[in-house]
């Protein structure tokens, strides 16, 4: 948290939304924890949901019938015994696959139903996950955040599914950070009018984009000016999550979520 005149300053007001209504900063497991469990596996969602966690991270591509899987990749050569890409295969060959795990990849609709508990920060990786993933979704409003790289994938869910939270794809990013760096009325202002301002509710970045940091002091007071809450990936080092969490960060994304969860438990706001 920021200081002025030895007093912590209070977080600011952000946009409400039902799946951001828990305290700050945030932990999201990335990928359920790869450096600790198999990646977007059953056993990730079970690792997440033991450690008492509420956010979990993951990725989606759809079958060639339309069932949404948790999946990083667009192929299964890298994570499972199958090659090939997943949109090739029907979701009854999918179910025969086996990741390291030993298990099957799971559908988000069943990662939903069997872990109640958590929240998904759900990155779409094709144009042709978007409408299962939404039909989905919307009965899941208050446990779904969607994040894509891709600006008008986002802008396409915005549109159809208003209600949901969805952080900001590239280009929108990269046109907050040009502002941040105005005037701050000028930039606040300009910024307030942009449509993904006003219906995105956060910022998922890395620290630094080819040499460029991006997370800075202010970068995050320009955020949370424009309402928004900035969640940083991937973030592994325990000395790196506390200097972010001391800069005023909402959320960090990890790999090691075991381990972020006690850095995050002991750590100062003052």
């Amino acid at each position: 948290m920021a200081v002025r005149h030895g007093r912590p300053l209070p977080r600011p007001v952000l946009r409400p939304h039902p799946y951001f209504d828990q305290p700050t900063p945030l932990l999201f497991a990335h990928r359920g924890g790869s450096r600790e469990v198999v990646e977007n596996s059953r056993a990730a969602l079970e690792h997440t949901a033991a450690l008492g966690l509420t956010y979990f991270e993951t990725d989606v591509h759809a079958t060639a019938d339309g069932v949404v899987v948790l999946h990083h990749d667009e192929s299964l050569d890298r994570m499972t015994d199958t090659t090939g890409p997943i949109s090739a295969l029907t979701w009854a060959e999918v179910a025969r696959v086996r990741d390291a795990s030993g298990h099957a990849p799971v559908r988000l609709e069943d990662a939903l139903a069997d872990y109640p508990t958590l929240r998904l920060n759900i990155d779409a990786k094709s144009d042709d996950v978007v409408a299962p993933l939404l039909a989905i979704a919307r009965r899941h409003v208050a446990r779904v955040c969607v994040a894509s790289f891709v600006d008008a994938r986002l802008a396409r869910v915005r549109i159809e599914a208003p209600e949901l939270a969805t952080s900001m794809g590239q280009r929108e990013v990269a046109a907050l950070l040009a502002l941040s760096g105005l005037p701050r009325r000028v930039g606040v202002a300009t910024g307030a009018r942009l449509a993904a301002v006003r219906s995105a509710h956060c910022l998922q970045v890395p620290v630094r984009h080819r040499g460029v940091v991006v997370v800075t002091g202010r970068m995050l007071g320009f955020a949370h000016e424009l309402g928004l809450q900035v969640h940083v990936w991937t973030v592994d080092e325990p000395s790196e999550m506390r200097r972010l969490l001391d800069l005023g960060v909402d959320g960090l994304v990890t790999d090691v979520p075991t381990l972020a969860k006690d850095v995050l438990g002991g750590h100062d706001p003052r």
